[in-house]
């Protein structure tokens, strides 16, 4: 019996000092595993540290105290971490660590980038489920930021891990004088779940609330805090996002996807004297970068350090070319906030919707949907307003032109940004007119314009549809108004297109309708008009311009009130009945007949349709002028202005009513 008692004593023994040797052994080994990954640091030119390293054998659990870790960038980027736990530690091969939860506590991150510097403080972060590489990764040979951050992105896709989450992290920045004494942003409620193959399902963030005293170029300090809630991404490739920072991928022309979605809000800033702004939601889907226009070492090259002198003209259009490609290397399928607002000194501007895509450098359309402010002259609406593909990029390079006070770009040049844009819409606009108390309403307005020949459109499309109130303290409505109308409602339209081929130009649709007034459609055709004429050179385009033929000119004239209107002005003038007006009138245009058949008899068959136009209210006046011959149109505008009759001559004229 003892000797059986004295073997089992002995087994026990030498199984506690086994046990007891193996976790000394497995703390040893991991303590070596982490001395070798901070020497990576110190060889690099960086400093790097550790405190005490243990672990528990029965639960295991790995605890690491003090971990400090900086590089040998100037300005330098650190790390701090106060105790680092893992449990449910396992080692399923030579290459990878896996460990069930991962509890980091007290942790600093410090950093530069340009003339910012961030520090960030996270008093706890839970990573659940993770595994990763066993040991770091060769550090990079430069310790720059941008380095650095790929490095750190490169090792990240090694990484897999079910969440991890951080109840609080909070940011401090300083961007010399434009901070004066620093901001701060605060996270609260950070999730980030499904991470493997360096993508991540999700990120999630209950608010974001920042702080940051300001110092207007002219006024007093401020305070801006800013409070975005319920921030989150779909669906985010951490590999898109290292190519930006990998010179191999410079040559890289394609878009790869970044974020599936991101959605956010509400968003409200606040200063010192109260609210600023509000947006209820924001949201972005298919965000893409493009590496071969988004580098950002080259981007961050170009930043001044503090204390340097303003950039030279030559700088600032190597900066703006650098951000123009910047937009040319984003893509967003579609982005859109709603629900936003802004104080103004008139009161609260409103904007239901405002929305907008990237592609390659141009946004497609750029709109914004209900808007309703103030100004002092009363409350003004818009429906819709929007620019139509609009090339960002391209206007940024436009705007280095006007970089050098001292050296304004040409006209040419100038003229040049109108192909940047394809057209303007607005609806339903309704603002105040002058003090009135009445507003002015325009329904819809569009403008097109295309196919450019240098910097100047060969087509063009307009379109009005508008009614404004008439004010009788105006000379030249009061006559409208005493006729009883109190508005000008138009419908106007216009087109205009060169053809190349067959050198015409043509003026077609032209409609006009004034409510109440008068309908009217004009044709006007041009021809042998040479592409000359679209040159900026104005001597040059009025040299090519006396190459250019008149063509036919169609004109329809639909009374709906014009004529009673002037009756009845010329009745007052002259104070007589209204039937005596129209009939002194129509004499007076018949009159005439006998002058214009001296140079055109045509033009008799046209002055007794003029005259039975006003002699019979509501009819439809057709005048069509065909050319006899060839007719320079330089010539015919000339004779216009001194001797119509001559220059209707040229013409053979056909008129008509009915109604």
């Amino acid at each position: 019996m003892v000797k059986v008692l004295s073997g089992l004593v002995a087994a026990i023994v030498i199984a506690v000092g086994g046990f007891f040797g193996f976790q000394f052994y497995t703390q040893h080994r991991i303590a070596s595993e982490l001395d070798a990954a901070l020497e990576q640091i110190r060889a690099a030119g960086g400093k790097a540290s550790r405190g005490k390293v243990s672990f528990d054998l029965l639960s295991r659990t790995v605890t690491i105290v003090d971990l400090s870790a900086q590089s040998a960038a100037h300005p330098p980027a650190s790390v701090k971490i106060g105790s680092l736990t893992a449990s449910g530690v396992s080692q399923p091969d030579a290459a990878r660590f896996s460990a069930e939860n991962i509890e980091i506590a007290d942790a600093e991150i410090g950093a530069t980038m340009g003339t910012m510097s961030l520090s960030y403080k996270l008093s706890r972060i839970t990573v659940k489920d993770y595994s990763g590489p066993a040991s770091l990764q060769q550090p990079p040979a430069s310790s720059s930021f941008v380095d650095v951050y790929r490095s750190v992105l490169e090792q990240f896709t090694g990484v897999t891990a079910t969440s991890i989450t951080a109840p609080s992290l909070t940011a401090t920045m300083n961007q010399g004088v434009a901070t004066p004494g620093g901001g701060e942003v605060a996270y609260t409620g950070l999730a980030i779940q499904g991470i493997k193959d360096g993508k991540i399902a999700s990120t999630k963030i209950d608010a974001v609330i920042f702080t940051a005293n300001t110092q207007p170029p002219t006024g007093k300090p401020d305070k801006l805090t800013g409070n975005l809630a319920n921030v989150a991404g779909f669906d985010i490739d951490i590999n898109a996002v290292a190519a930006i920072f990998d010179p191999q991928k410079a040559g890289d022309d394609q878009y790869y996807r970044v974020y599936r979605q991101i959605t956010a809000g509400p968003y409200v800033i606040t200063s010192g004297q109260g609210p600023v702004m509000r947006i209820d939601s924001i949201i972005a889907d298919d965000v893409g970068l493009r590496p071969s226009r988004i580098q950002l070492q080259d981007l961050l090259a170009l930043i001044p350090p503090p204390g340097a002198a303003p950039p030279t003209p030559a700088q600032t259009r190597a900066l703006i070319e650098k951000v123009a490609k910047v937009y040319e290397g984003i893509r967003i399928g579609n982005a859109e906030m709603r629900g936003s607002s802004v104080e103004m000194p008139d009161g609260q501007l409103k904007f239901a919707a405002m929305r907008f895509n990237l592609d390659s450098g141009k946004v497609n359309e750029f709109a914004i949907e209900g808007v309703d402010g103030r100004t002092p002259q009363g409350p003004f609406k818009l429906g819709r307003f929007a620019l139509k593909s609009l090339d960002v990029a391209n206007l940024m390079r436009m705007s280095a032109l006007f970089s050098n006070p001292s050296q304004q770009p040409p006209p040419d040049q100038a003229l040049g940004m109108l192909a940047l844009i394809e057209g303007v819409e607005l609806k339903a606009l309704a603002a105040p007119f002058k003090d009135t108390g009445r507003p002015v309403n325009i329904d819809a307005f569009n403008l097109d314009w295309g196919n450019f020949i240098g910097p100047i459109p060969s087509k063009l499309r307009l379109a009005l549809k508008m009614a404004a109130p008439l004010d009788a303290r105006d000379p030249g409505q009061k006559v409208l108004v005493t006729a009883g109308l109190d508005k000008a409602a138009i419908d106007f339209d216009l087109g205009a297109a060169w053809t190349e081929a067959s050198r015409a130009f043509a003026l077609e649709p032209v409609t006009l309708d004034i409510g109440g007034i008068a309908k009217a459609s004009l044709r006007v055709a041009l021809a042998n008009v040479p592409r000359g004429v679209f040159s900026p050179n104005a001597v040059q385009a009025a040299t090519m311009a006396g190459q250019i033929e008149a063509g036919t000119i169609d004109l329809t004239l639909r009374d709906t009130g014009g004529i009673d209107l002037a009756v009845a002005q010329y009745a007052r003038l002259q104070n007589v009945s209204r039937e005596a007006a129209r009939s002194a009138i129509v004499e007076g245009i018949r009159s005439g007949s006998e002058q214009a058949a001296a140079t055109n008899p045509d033009a008799v068959a046209a002055v007794e349709a003029v005259a039975r136009f006003v002699e019979s209210p509501g009819q439809t006046l057709n005048i069509k002028l065909t050319p006899l011959g060839k007719v320079p149109a330089m010539q015919l505008m000339q004779l216009l202005k001194t001797d119509p009759m001559v220059a209707l001559a040229q013409f053979r004229i056909e008129a008509s009513t009915g109604l």
